[in-house]
């Protein structure tokens, strides 16, 4: 089997197209979220705790020649990234749930019916006798 003909039966598999869709749409996501932290959530937050942009929140380590030089542990960022990846979690954890809700009532076998009762056994019993006479 040639190199090229194994390569594309690996990517054409279906897991591997499915990754390639699900890594493009959570790249996509991820931008969408990480734009509902910074500009939607954390603003009031910053505003509750005093205006504080957690952006900007930072430590100097050590003093450059220039800002731009400047050592700085940009906490602020992280706590933001922290944010980002709760929500992002959250989302998916409730898309998976809504999946395997959705997974489960596909996987249940239809509901047996009812056994019949005592008595319409008995009658079913009684139908069959009156039937073989006939």
């Amino acid at each position: 089997m040639s190199m090229m003909k194994e390569f594309r039966e690996f990517a054409m598999k279906g897991n591997v197209v499915d990754l390639a869709v699900g890594v493009i749409i959570g790249a996509a996501f991820g931008k969408i979220v990480s734009s509902l932290v910074a500009d939607v959530i954390m603003p009031p937050i910053g505003l509750l705790v005093g205006g504080i942009d957690f952006s900007n929140l930072a430590v100097l380590l050590k003093q450059g020649p220039t800002p731009d030089t400047s050592v700085l542990l940009r906490y602020g960022k992280f706590l933001q990234a922290v944010v980002d990846f709760l929500i992002v979690a959250w989302c998916i954890f409730m898309m998976v749930k809504g999946i395997n809700r959705l997974q489960r009532k596909k996987d249940e076998p239809p509901a047996a019916p009812p056994k019949p009762s005592a008595e319409a056994l008995l009658l079913a019993d009684i139908r069959d006798l009156l039937k073989g006479r006939a």
